[in-house]
């Protein structure tokens, strides 16, 4: 009896290895197949692609019959619709529909409405795809009763514009990530960007007018640059001529802390649900999710309209910092309320619109194993960027250096790469060694017990 269980061990431990190198063999051949040469080494998510589709449905579809889209929990693209024959073509499309109440055009006209009233400071409002509303939101500047003024106004629009309280108060975060600082403040150094002869910083707009001059210490004895354009209010952003004109090294990488950094290959625009990461010299690397787009805050300065609203926290100095997701620049940080021990709601521009009326370039990396291209144009969307130590502060020349953030283990755990095929054909070579091994050991032990037995 006990030596047929040992066979029978034996036996099923051997068939398992044997099954454990056809599948190892399979998800190889798989991996060598689907993965293309120069496949970023950072694992890739489905947010942009997820993000491309239900834009493609909603430009496709109309304003009339869409109330836009976000990505859901599980990755896939949502699509707000407002009837069934509309849901189902984009269920054909491959996307999920959410039939709801009103329409783009409706959510649009009431924004118009809210911000044809009388403007008070400390407000904001955007567009909740998921919801189906306009979410309006007063901070604890706005008096009790210009709350009741606006409500009242939101009331007159429809039952679909929801209102918000909340703490804190709606401010610029003057004072990313690198700090620049000036006269003005402190702001946080966002993405370098080129005309095609010149470099540039593009940063908030409210960090300053035309013609501040910027520092990188608080010595003054390194300046950086000077502010050669911008726009504030309205939108937020500007641009910061380097002295010598150039980036130097580095100049593709945003700094995240702790000395690393993260290679930007493109830029791109946002989806409701992704997550991104926001970077500032104050707080350092956050990250969070895109809530709702379109958004529009009245500061005190003045009232920025078409920003992006997320969940990431920020603080003072913040400003202009970078946002990016999956090594793709989206926008740099407007403002806000709250902060990081408490959490908040932080405002970004987006990097677009801002590149398109300053006329500029991204200044981006090349996708790893590709070779060396022009800076990215504008819109133009690139691969997942890789964190890298070295990050270069403004008009540094340190490069990046090292190898990619990306360790070994996580390369042999993507289940997109070879490494978890060759594991899974390692472990099962080496489980059918050891069986065949033991198989020989005990007839070995058996042979001699029989030759003791038969001479003695």
């Amino acid at each position: 009896m006990r030596h047929a269980r040992r066979r029978m061990v034996r036996r099923v431990a051997r068939l398992a290895a044997v099954g454990g190198l056809l599948l190892g063999g399979t998800m190889v051949t798989r991996a060598v197949a689907s993965e293309p040469p120069d496949a970023p080494a950072v694992p890739y998510t489905s947010a942009r692609a997820a993000s491309g589709t239900g834009a493609g449905l909603v430009s496709r579809l109309g304003a009339d019959r869409t109330a836009g889209h976000w990505v859901g929990s599980d990755g896939r693209p949502v699509v707000a619709v407002t009837d069934e024959g509309t849901a189902a073509r984009v269920r054909r499309a491959g996307a999920e529909a959410k039939v709801v109440r009103h329409s783009m055009a409706e959510l649009k006209s009431a924004t118009e409405a809210l911000r044809s009233a009388p403007r008070v400071p400390g407000t904001a409002w955007a567009l909740d795809y998921r919801s189906n509303e306009v979410v309006v939101r007063g901070d604890s500047t706005v008096s009790r009763d210009d709350w009741s003024r606006l409500t009242d106004i939101a009331s007159g629009i429809g039952g679909f514009v929801r209102m918000e309280r909340t703490e804190g108060a709606f401010t610029t975060r003057l004072n990313g990530a690198e700090p620049i600082l000036s006269t003005a403040g402190r702001c946080s150094a966002g993405f370098n960007v080129t005309d095609g002869s010149d470099d540039f910083i593009l940063t908030a707009g409210h960090c300053g007018p035309t013609g501040s001059v910027w520092f990188g210490d608080e010595g003054g004895d390194r300046q950086v640059g000077r502010t050669v354009a911008g726009s504030f209010p309205g939108d937020d952003f500007s641009l910061v001529e380097y002295a010598d004109g150039e980036a130097g090294e580095g100049a593709e990488v945003v700094a995240v802390g702790g000395g690393k950094g993260v290679r930007i290959t493109g830029v791109g625009e946002p989806a409701v649900g992704q997550r991104v990461f926001r970077s500032g010299s104050t707080s350092g690397l956050r990250d969070g999710r895109v809530t709702a787009l379109e958004a529009t805050v009245n500061y005190p300065e003045g009232t920025v309209t078409g920003l992006i609203e997320t969940d990431v926290c920020a603080e003072p100095g913040d400003s202009g910092g970078p946002m990016f997701s999956e090594g793709v620049a989206l926008g740099v940080t407007s403002g806000g309320n709250g902060d990081c021990d408490k959490g908040g709601t932080t405002f970004f521009q987006p990097l677009p619109e801002a590149m398109e009326a300053l006329g500029v370039r991204l200044l981006a990396a090349a996708r790893e194993g590709a070779a060396p291209s022009a800076p990215a144009a504008n819109g133009g969307e690139g691969a997942g960027g890789a964190t890298a130590p070295g990050g270069a502060a403004p008009g540094a020349t340190a490069p990046v250096t090292g190898v990619d953030g990306s360790t070994l283990l996580s390369r042999l755990t993507d289940r997109r790469n070879v490494g978890p095929g060759l594991l899974v054909v390692a472990g099962s070579t080496v489980a059918l060694v050891a069986t065949r091994w033991i198989r020989a050991e005990q007839d070995r032990k058996a042979y001699r017990r029989h030759y003791s037995a038969t001479w003695g």
